[in-house]
């Protein structure tokens, strides 16, 4: 039982409002519901929430544009999509503005349920290194007096706090990385100047979930390359045809 996990269910159609909040409820979630983005924006203000089921094909703003509001407010509750247009066109682009998963609809409800399970799974893990190959030229280890030092990565002015998850650019400003995004950015900080493939890179960002994401490795990367893209650095992740992609940069640990 989900007994302290809240979830927020946005839907203009109130039969399916009612339907998903019984459901979910029944398997032991909080669980309110909202019509249009204001009434969104009111329960978000109320509490913290861990997951929102978002409709794409609502009046007045739509899922789409909402998704992409929250992430431009730093909102980083994850979002799963749900949408009667469900073309591979549809879901890159909602996972482009930075959705967890997408459904097209009619959803049967217990896979809805699995992939909600699915996504809280991911983001609760503990952030750990999934095993792989040395690196070629890992990062220095920093020098201490015996204490542990805290992982800190430095590189053409950014700062990216590992045990914090703060990512910073080199004018000081916050960005807001998505939690698959952030796991994409720590392996690569992990392995500069190293090819990964698209398999190894799904690893790191879903663990053993990767199976249900082996389509959508390319827009996760291309999302956090325009993340990181200050000053024409855009080469900073580079594509290797034919083999995956490459930190294109010197890296420094510092503590």
């Amino acid at each position: 039982m989900d007994l302290s996990t809240a979830i927020l269910v946005v839907d203009d159609d109130a039969g399916i409002r009612e339907a998903m909040t019984e459901y979910f409820s029944s398997h032991g979630f909080i669980v309110e519901s909202a019509a249009n983005a204001g009434e969104l924006t009111s329960l978000l203000s109320k509490r913290t929430w861990d997951l929102i089921v978002l409709d794409v094909m609502m009046p007045g703003e739509d899922g789409l544009s909402i998704l992409k509001r929250l992430q431009q407010e730093g909102n980083t509750t994850p979002i799963i999509i749900q949408s009667a247009m469900g073309s591979d066109t549809d879901r890159i682009v909602g996972l482009e503005l930075g959705a967890e998963d997408y459904l097209p609809k009619p959803a049967n409800p217990r896979e809805l349920l699995a992939r909600i399970r699915t996504v809280l799974r991911r983001v609760r893990r503990p952030e750990t290194s999934p095993e792989s190959p040395a690196p070629t030229s890992a990062p220095a280890q920093p020098q201490g007096t015996g204490s542990a030092a805290v992982p800190i990565y430095t590189f053409s002015g950014w700062t990216v706090d590992i045990v914090n998850r703060v990512v910073a650019d080199p004018e000081d400003t916050l960005i807001t990385l998505s939690d698959s995004e952030f796991r994409l950015l720590r392996a690569f900080l992990e392995h500069p100047r190293r090819v990964l493939t698209r398999d190894q890179l799904l690893y790191y960002a879903h663990g053993d979930d990767a199976d249900s994401f082996d389509r959508a490795i390319d827009v996760q990367i291309s999302r956090l390359r325009r993340k990181l893209d200050k000053e024409g650095q855009f080469d900073l992740i580079r594509t290797v045809r034919n083999e995956g992609y490459m930190f294109n940069h010197q890296v420094s640990l510092q503590s």
